[in-house]
C-alpha cells in the first residue's frame, strides 16, 4: 500500500492513454453486467428449486395466452384434490405475445384472491381498498409503472381495456412486477372472446412441495377426457417453455459476455506494455536505488489491477444506474424475466475486473521483473 501513490502517479502521467483504457474497461464492463443480469434473470425465473409450491395449469398443445381457454368451473374439481391448498383462476391478456421489452400484461383475478397474492406484496402507492371498490381498478407492478411512468388515479388503455389505477406494488414474484391485476369479470367482458365463465390459466398452490407433480399429474388425469383438457406444470417449468426464446438470447449472450472479457484483457495488457516500454528507464533507475525486480513486478501488477477496477467501478456503477431506472425487462407470452442486477452480479463484476487487469499485467510485469540494470539501458 505503500507504493499506492506511486502507482497512481504513473497512471496519472499518461492520463489519455489511462482515460482510453479506462473507459474501454468501462464500456465492456457495462455490457458484462447486462449480460450476467439477464443470465441471473433467467436462472431465477426459469430454475425449479425444493420451495416452489405453484403450479401453472394451461390449456393443453396451447401456448399464447390468447389461444386458451378453459372453463372457469374448473376451478372446484381442481381444489377438491387432495394436495391443493389454493386455486386462483386467471384471465391473461396481452398487447404482444411476441418476445419483446414493452409488455402490458393483464390478469384478471376475482377479488377473493386478492388477500392471499397481496400478502407478499409491498404497497408503494394507492390503496387496496380501492381496487375493490372499482370494477375497472388496476393494480399494477412497480416495474410497469416506472417504464410507462404510471401514477395512482391515472387511467390507460392497452388491448382495448381501459383502466385506472388504483394501487402500485413491489413484489419479490418476478411475475408481479411486470403486470396489472384487473377484476376477472371485467376483463372477461373487456377482452375475452369467449366472455364470462373462460379464463386462461389457473394458478394453484399445493401443500407440500414435494407433491407438485403429483398433484400435476392428478389435475391432467382429471380433465384429460375433457373437451378442454389440460397440460400442468410447475409455474417456473411453465416460464422456461413459454419463455424458450428468452432463455436461447440469454444463452447466446453468455459469448457476449466472454466477448466483453476479453476486449478488457486486450485493453488493459496493450496500455500496461505501452507503459512499460514508456518507462525501461525509470526501470533501470529504480533498481539502482534498489528497487528488486520482484518489486517492479508487483507495482506493475497493481497498475493493471488500479486501472481494472476503475473501469469496473465505473462500468457496474452505471449498468446499475440504468437497469434500475429502466427497469428492463423481457417479455412473452405474457410472461417477464427482469434484468436483474443483484448485490451478487455487482460484486462479480468488480472481482473479474480487477482479476483481468492482474491477468494483463502478467507478462509485462514478468518481463520488466527479469530486465537487469545493463538491458534496461541498452533498450533505451
Amino acid at each position: 500500500m505503500k507504493f499506492l501513490p506511486l502507482i497512481l502517479k504513473q497512471v496519472w502521467r499518461h492520463r489519455t492513454r489511462s482515460a482510453l483504457t479506462i473507459a474501454g474497461v468501462a464500456i465492456a464492463m457495462f455490457l458484462y453486467i447486462g449480460v450476467q443480469s439477464l443470465n441471473h434473470g433467467v436462472t431465477a425465473a426459469t430454475q425449479v428449486t425444493a420451495a416452489d409450491t405453484t403450479l401453472i395449469v394451461y390449456r393443453a398443445n396451447r401456448f399464447c395466452p390468447a389461444t386458451s381457454r378453459l372453463p372457469e368451473h374448473y376451478q372446484r374439481p381442481i381444489a377438491e384434490l387432495p394436495g391443493v391448498a389454493s386455486v386462483v383462476p386467471m384471465q391473461i391478456v396481452v398487447n404482444n405475445c411476441r418476445a419483446s421489452l414493452d409488455v402490458i400484461t393483464f390478469r384478471g383475478i376475482q377479488p377473493d384472491a386478492l388477500p392471499d397474492l397481496s400478502s407478499k406484496w409491498k404497497l408503494l402507492e394507492g390503496s387496496l381498498e380501492e381496487w375493490g371498490r372499482r370494477s375497472d381498478a388496476a393494480i399494477v407492478g412497480e416495474r410497469l409503472a416506472r417504464r410507462r411512468g404510471f401514477r395512482v388515479g391515472q387511467s390507460f388503455d392497452s388491448s382495448g381495456v381501459t383502466v385506472s389505477i388504483a394501487a402500485i406494488i413491489r413484489s419479490a414474484e418476478a411475475q408481479d412486477q411486470e403486470v396489472a391485476y384487473v377484476h376477472l369479470d371485467f376483463l372477461q367482458r373487456a377482452a375475452a372472446k369467449d366472455g364470462v365463465g373462460t379464463v386462461t390459466q389457473f394458478s394453484v398452490k399445493v401443500t407440500d412441495p414435494s407433491q407438485l407433480e403429483s398433484v400435476a399429474k392428478a389435475i391432467d388425469d382429471r380433465f384429460k377426457h375433457d373437451a378442454e383438457p389440460t397440460q400442468t406444470r410447475p409455474e417456473k417449468a411453465f416460464v422456461a417453455q413459454a419463455g424458450a426464446d428468452i432463455v436461447a438470447i440469454a444463452g447466446f449472450t453468455r459469448w457476449l459476455g466472454w466477448g466483453c472479457l476479453a476486449a478488457v484483457l486486450a485493453l488493459v495488457a496493450n496500455a500496461i506494455v505501452l507503459s512499460v516500454q514508456d518507462r525501461i528507464k525509470e526501470h533501470a533507475v529504480l533498481q539502482t536505488l534498489g528497487y528488486r525486480g520482484s518489486l517492479i513486478a508487483r507495482l506493475i501488477l497493481t497498475e493493471g489491477l488500479v486501472l481494472g477496477l476503475i473501469g469496473g467501478i465505473t462500468g457496474t456503477i452505471a449498468a446499475t444506474l440504468a437497469l434500475r431506472l429502466g427497469g428492463f425487462s423481457l417479455s412473452t407470452e405474457g410472461l417477464s424475466i427482469q434484468f436483474a442486477a443483484t448485490p451478487k452480479v455487482i460484486a462479480i463484476g468488480l472481482l473479474v475486473s480487477g482479476g483481468v487487469g492482474i491477468v494483463a499485467g502478467l507478462v509485462p510485469a514478468l518481463r520488466a521483473g527479469r530486465r537487469t540494470i545493463a538491458s534496461c539501458f541498452r533498450a533505451v
